[in-house]
């Protein structure tokens, strides 16, 4: 049986989502959690830190983006 990865890395494919005025952008996913730890930057382009969003939480078009099947 094949092992499963614990993380994903995505920083590399740049892949980044707006709500509510505030921006993220897409660090790492966690498969076995639905996880994903994003970059938090507000509408001023202050940076806000580090945050860990459910997967369920995201926008459907990068919903396929980080999971693509």
């Amino acid at each position: 049986m094949a092992k499963k990865k614990k993380s994903i890395e995505l920083s590399s494919k740049k892949i980044a989502f707006t709500l509510e005025k505030v921006t993220y952008k897409v660090i790492r996913y966690y498969p076995t959690a639905m996880t994903l730890d994003v970059m938090v930057t507000d509408a001023d382009g202050n940076k806000k830190g580090m945050q860990n969003i459910a997967f369920a939480h995201i926008p459907k078009e990068i919903k396929k983006l980080v999971k693509p099947n």
